[in-house]
């Protein structure tokens, strides 16, 4: 399963996600554990404000569904895109972690409890 997290180049959490300038997709197996790790720059903080919230919203959904994300991890996501992952069927799992590689693991250990 692919998780999509926003990173900073020194592998912290990134705390904006429509605006990151970077983001990794984590590969997950049924344990939990992190199988591979890519990051992308994908420059969200200049294209934010280059067209409507719904241009760049489908910006973000074409690339969630290019590399079948199942889940993303953030520390927060506006009202708006929170309506776009649910209409798409994914969760949003908190990242409770400065580490982004640790708070994909512990979103993924959190949601696996209940």
């Amino acid at each position: 399963m692919n998780l999509m997290i926003p990173v900073r180049p020194d592998g912290s959490v990134e705390p904006r996600f429509g605006k990151a300038p970077m983001v990794a997709v984590a590969g997950v197996d049924e344990a939990g554990t992190i199988t591979s790790w890519q990051t992308y720059q994908v420059n969200w903080d200049a294209l934010h404000d280059a067209g409507t919230e719904g241009s760049h919203h489908a910006r973000i959904v074409t690339f969630l569904r290019d590399h079948e994300v199942a889940a993303v991890v953030a520390t927060h996501v506006g009202p708006g895109m929170q309506r776009t992952l649910n209409s798409m069927g994914l969760p949003m799992l908190l990242a409770t972690h400065p580490d982004a590689r640790a708070s994909v693991e512990a979103a993924v250990a959190a949601a696996g409890e209940h």
